[in-house]
């Protein structure tokens, strides 16, 4: 997890998708039940990192 910190930090883009991830992720987490809102969290930082990873090699913008 360190190293998706540290790749995050590195590009403003990914972070902001990552943050959006994380806030509908832990909304999600909080709705399937206790203790999973920070699960949920990461999985959606994770998963719409991955998103915009995929804009980004594809030459994206947005």
């Amino acid at each position: 997890m360190a190293a998706a910190a540290a790749t995050v930090s590195v590009q403003p883009v990914m972070a902001k998708g990552c943050v959006r991830g994380a806030i509908a992720g832990g909304v999600a987490g909080h709705y399937v039940g206790k203790g999973h809102a920070l699960a949920g969290a990461a999985l959606g930082c994770v998963a719409v990192h991955h998103h915009y990873a995929k804009k980004a090699r594809a030459g994206h913008r947005g």
